[in-house]
């Protein structure tokens, strides 16, 4: 008799399948139930290798023994003509089938009864390990009212370095500072920001000594975990900045898990000498505040800084910073300041590659010079070096939107809005990208976020979220304050919603086009004129101002749904040619509208 006829004679086979199912059905209960039963989670593990090591010796065992009417025997000792194994295999089928009854009740038990609290029990472990924390401007306590750039460069710092720490989510800095001189308690803040945690703090500085007295609070238990005063020398500032961080992460220790104090990024001694660190902060202070005459102001701090201390790469980031930011705000042009954004941008970067901002200047003059490969890599270099820099998610999402990848864009703004909710270009953005994903809903959702913020790009996105819902009495109202906050000579988009509404308009709207069609031509002509059908007057007026100051962010005007007549001419492609896209989407992918399909360019 062959092996394999013998082995199933013998019923080892049956004997190994039962073991097998009932072994399974064993390690499954001991892994669900021991933990319920606080065991020590070595039990569980006992178990199953207790299981298998018995495995090949009840395959042994069903070879050399044979269960007989007379009792247990040796397989040798067993008379052939008396042997019942074939009655024993019967009995183990059916001791197999029920064993299997048992695994298909313990699914069904598992699934409607042990599962739903697990999941109630996953769900609560993970809102709890997923350590968050604000950090709350620090209230100037110095008798002199001017020194308000050093308390609140003190809390921008010490959110600097707990951005850097694994398993704790930082609420950016613009959105916790939005609430400086509001009167919002801290669980109202701590609402807003989506954070359990928040750090307050006060600091009095009189001439070379500083007091900081900082404490972290539990905002569901209203819990103080840890508060402390610290007076020293100004000298010690970095120290006290270090001793801060880590009193923080010692307090969610638990929370953040073993090792994540060792990982932390300490707070670096970014310069020598002090007083360059005081003009740096003086000028992160104004650069925040906005508006031309506060970023002038930054440049001039920030130069000092870096003539005091040419080593500091900060400040050569964020006097990139202010000069690429300049322009928007002012009638300074950006064939002046892009070079000496440039210039500082890469400054920064020899002396610490490791600067997001850094990398994100570079991407954005980039973007400005249409080197869309360039302005890719900058950014996603930017994102590598500090994943939770708001801004720098932010910027590459405008460039995602430029080059027509919409839907990634909306992953990049998400992530930008998760890290800095209150940010009112994150929310402008937002509104925007879900125009250009036809949900106007959403659209208006973040519209009104980005208006309420103070953003003016607001208005403009809640008047089509309102003309694609059909909405078109509360569009027209809308339209009117985004013609006289724009200061238009006519209520061109006042205009455009009456003649969305009733056709009998259109020509009206289109005569005063033409009359002012030189009143943000790219971004009021074009699209008014693409979406009654006038595509040779968008073309027209799109080719002769392409290469304009302040044509950037053309995205906007080329994407939405409303230009697909536009998309679909066949002058579309010389001018993504000439933008430079073409060539980019042939190495990098092509955009969500737009596939090639021979030699042509086939869009939707």
């Amino acid at each position: 008799m062959g092996l394999v006829s013998e082995l199933k004679r013998r019923n080892v086979f049956r004997v190994a399948i039962a073991y097998a199912v009932a072994a399974w059905l064993l390690i499954e209960v001991s892994a669900t139930t021991f933990p319920m039963l606080r065991l020590p989670e070595w039990t569980a593990t006992f178990v199953a290798v207790l299981l298998m090591i018995g495995f090949p010796v009840a395959l042994i065992f069903a070879w050399a023994f044979e269960l007989t009417p007379q009792g247990l025997k040796k397989e040798k000792d067993v008379d052939r003509s008396l042997s019942i194994t074939d009655v024993t295999g019967r009995k183990l089928d059916y001791l197999t089938i029920a064993v299997l009854a048992l695994v298909l009740s313990y699914f069904a038990f598992d699934k409607f009864v042990l599962d739903p609290s697990r999941d109630a029990e996953l769900i609560q472990t993970t809102t709890t390990a997923d350590k968050s924390i604000a950090v709350l401007p620090f209230v100037n306590m110095s008798d002199d009212p001017d020194n308000e750039y050093f308390s609140d460069g003190i809390a921008e710092e010490l959110l600097n370095v707990l951005v850097k720490v694994d398993g704790l989510r930082v609420a950016s800095r613009t959105s916790s500072f939005s609430f400086k001189g509001k009167d919002i308690n801290i669980p109202g803040i701590a609402k807003e920001l989506n954070v359990d945690h928040v750090l307050e703090g006060s600091v009095r500085k009189a001439g070379n000594t500083v007091r900081i007295t900082a404490q972290l609070i539990d905002v569901r238990t209203d819990r103080h975990l840890w508060s402390e005063s610290y007076d020293r020398e100004l000298d010690d500032i970095f120290e006290i900045q270090d001793e801060i961080s880590g009193h923080i992460v010692r307090a969610l220790k638990v929370a953040l898990g073993a090792g994540k104090q060792e990982t932390m990024a300490h707070a670096q001694k970014p310069t020598e000498n002090l007083e360059a660190y005081e003009q740096y902060l003086r000028g992160r202070y104004f650069w925040q505040r906005r508006g031309e005459d506060n970023i002038r102001h930054a440049i001039d701090l920030f130069e000092r800084a870096t003539a005091l201390d040419p080593q500091f790469a900060r400040a050569w980031s964020s006097l990139a910073a202010a000069h690429i930011t300049l322009p928007q705000y002012s009638d300074a042009t950006r064939a002046e300041h892009d070079p000496l954004a440039v210039f500082a941008a890469h400054k920064a970067l020899a002396l610490d590659d490791s600067l997001a901002e850094a990398y994100a200047v570079l991407g954005n003059l980039a973007g400005h010079d249409r080197k869309w490969a360039d302005a890719k890599t900058h950014y996603l270099r930017a994102i590598a070096s500090e994943p939770k820099n708001s801004d720098a998610h932010l910027w590459y999402a405008e460039h995602l939107i430029e080059i027509g990848r919409i839907r990634d864009a909306h992953e990049e703004s998400v992530i930008a809005y998760q890290l800095d909710p209150l940010h009112t270009g994150t929310n402008s953005i937002l509104a925007w990208i879900y125009l250009l994903l036809n949900d106007p809903s959403n659209a208006l959702k973040y519209g009104v976020a980005a208006w309420d913020l103070g953003h003016g790009g607001g208005l403009n996105t809640q008047v089509w979220a309102h003309l694609h819902l059909g909405e078109f009495d509360r569009a027209i109202e809308v339209a009117e304050e985004l013609d006289e906050l724009a200061e238009f000579p006519v209520s061109i988009t006042t205009l455009l919603v009456a003649a969305k509404r009733d056709a009998a308009k259109t020509p009206l709207f289109l005569e005063t086009l033409a009359a002012h069609e030189t009143v943000l031509p790219l971004y009021v002509a074009v699209p008014g004129y693409a979406v009654f059908g006038r595509i040779d007057d968008a073309y027209r007026v799109f080719s002769t101002n392409l290469d304009l100051p302040g044509s950037r962010n053309l995205g906007w005007i080329i994407w939405p749904d409303d230009m697909t007549t536009f998309r679909q001419d066949p002058r579309f492609a010389d001018i993504v040619t000439e933008l430079g896209l073409l060539d980019y989407w042939r190495e990098n992918g092509w955009p969500d509208a737009c596939q090639p399909e021979g030699d042509s360019l086939i869009c939707e």
